[in-house]
């Protein structure tokens, strides 16, 4: 299967359906605010990134990395950065498109997959802001690598991740709020479920997802050159895991 053709489909149906909240752009009393400097972003799904984790944000050139919806790239561009917004569904870029044009606002998205950022030169960005997304790449060192590559000196990523101890449990009893330990990490819906059970996942048209160790989400990072300077932790509200562990975790990253 070419995972990133089907998932670049599956996000494109999650944005027809209208449902899923990463698929929502924002409104123009958001946008009115982040023009005159109050914002709020999401790396993960409820906790706001801390004000002290960004660079001074106006004339800063930012990639946001797999975070297509109509989001956090419209809002770091009122803010007043040069964006470029680059992920994997048309539908969803075209959600920052809907913004930019209703809202006079300059960005850039592009089409592409997070692996391959050849389209931009070295030392391209100031920033690079990944709310969670690594769930769906199959190789997430990659993805390191490349923005390692991208990011000016003194260059900060913004990442948020899953964490891996969510995916150790049995998918479908987890739907049904029981905690069942069934699979072991690195986690895949293509190689970890049944065939019987894959089938029935794939029947959903729901995204792909790759559970990664913390080995390569943290320590993959670290081997590209990052050199990571915070951390916070964040729940998934309508997870039974998140009455017990957080879901995710974000990291702030610097190039030397």
């Amino acid at each position: 299967m070419d995972i990133r053709s089907y998932n670049r489909d599956a996000w494109n149906k999650e944005v027809d359906g209208g449902e899923n909240r990463w698929t929502k752009a924002v409104d123009s009393e958001t946008i009115a605010k982040a023009r005159n400097g109050q914002f709020g972003i999401l790396l993960t799904e409820n906790i706001h990134v801390p004000a002290r984790w960004f660079p001074p944000l106006k004339g800063a050139d930012v990639l946001c990395l797999a975070s297509g919806g109509g989001q956090q790239g419209p809002i770091l561009a009122a803010v007043g950065a040069n964006v470029t917004v680059f992920d994997n569904s048309p539908s969803q870029l075209k959600q920052d498109q809907l913004v930019a044009e209703r809202e006079a606002l300059i960005l850039r998205t592009v089409e592409g997959d997070a692996a391959d950022l050849s389209m931009f030169a070295d030392e391209s960005f100031d920033l690079i802001f990944n709310p969670v997304s690594t769930v769906f790449m199959q190789d997430v060192r990659i993805v390191w690598r490349e923005c390692f590559r991208v990011l000016r000196h003194g260059g900060v990523l913004m990442t948020g991740s899953m964490n891996s101890v969510h995916y150790i449990f049995d998918l479908f009893k987890m739907d049904e709020g029981i905690l069942e330990v069934a699979y072991p990490i690195p986690y895949s819906d293509m190689t970890s479920l049944s065939d019987e059970d894959r089938e029935e996942y794939l029947s959903k048209g729901a995204p792909l997802e790759f559970g990664h160790s913390l080995t390569d989400l943290i320590g993959g990072q670290c081997a590209a050159g990052f050199v990571i300077t915070d951390f916070y932790e964040d729940v998934m509200l309508d997870s039974p895991l998140g009455k017990y562990h957080p879901n995710y975790f974000a990291t702030r990253a610097v190039k030397s």
